[in-house]
This record gives structure tokens, sequence and C-alpha cells, in this order.
């Protein structure tokens, strides 16, 4: 039996204190059974303000995540998905990294029917670097939202 196949409650970060992640990839992950798992629907995350470190300079950088997920049998837990997303705080990797890297990991552990991630970057030396990437084709009876963020016009 997969040991992800059932939910220990006890092993959740929801509900209980817990201490920050160092990194992105010491960061736990959480996932509860869907509800509607017999449905097609959209979940949405956004993160206005997603920080990473530039792995060059030292700098910070800025970020609007989206990320639209059709769940299968599993949906994010969002408190651990916003520890998750806070560990890349600290952590330097160029944009195209971070954007991918989130994306790759969500897809690991929730197997969804479909998901994407849009990675709109604040410019630095003025060029933003904007970051997409998807699962594949979304499910053709799921409505699936404008992202919300502007083309770059000096966001």
């Amino acid at each position: 039996m997969d040991t992800h196949d059932h939910m220990d409650t006890h092993a959740l970060q929801l509900g209980r204190q817990t201490p920050p992640p160092t990194s992105p990839e010491t960061a736990q992950l959480d996932r509860v059974p869907n509800p509607h798992a017999d449905t097609d629907y959209l979940a949405r995350f956004t993160a206005p303000e997603f920080t990473s470190i530039c792995p060059v300079t030292g700098q910070p950088d800025f970020a609007i995540l989206v990320i639209d997920y059709v769940p299968d049998r599993w949906l994010v837990e969002s408190k651990s998905l916003k520890l998750y997303l806070g560990a890349f705080r600290n952590h330097g990797a160029f944009h195209e990294d971070c954007t991918v890297a989130i994306g790759k990991r969500l897809r690991d552990l929730l197997e969804p029917r479909y998901l994407r991630i849009g990675g709109y970057w604040y410019p630095r030396g003025g060029i933003p670097i904007d970051v997409f990437w998807q699962t594949g084709e979304p499910p053709r009876s799921v409505w699936l939202p404008d992202p919300g963020v502007a083309p770059y016009r000096g966001r």
C-alpha cells in the first residue's frame, strides 16, 4: 500500500505550531483527500508576495505566482503550501528553476488531472522574466479563468 494512500492527521502541519522550513528541499508539503474526486473543478492559489534570492547577486527576487490545478484524489493542504513557498525566501535559484520546481513538486505530490503555474517575476536589470509551465491539457469541462496578472506594464 502506498504510504500516501491514507491521511495521517498526526503528520499534518495543519492545526499545530510549525517552525518555518529552512529550505524548499526540507519543506513538508501535505496533501489531504479530495472530497469531490468524482468532479472536475479548478483550485487556484495565488501567492502575490513570493520571494527568492538571486543565486548570482544574493539580492531578493519577487514574483506573483498563480497555481491552478484540477485535483484527482488529493488536495494540497494550504498551510503546508504557504510554508513551502515561504522556504524560497532564502533560497538561491533562477526564476525558471523556482517556478518549474514548484510545479513539478506539486505534480508529483498531488498527481492532479491538470496543473499549471505562472511565475510573474518583477524586473531585475530592466527585464521581467515570466515563467509558465503546465502538465498537459486541462479537462474540457473545467472553467480555466485568466490568471488575472497583466502582462508587464510596470506591475
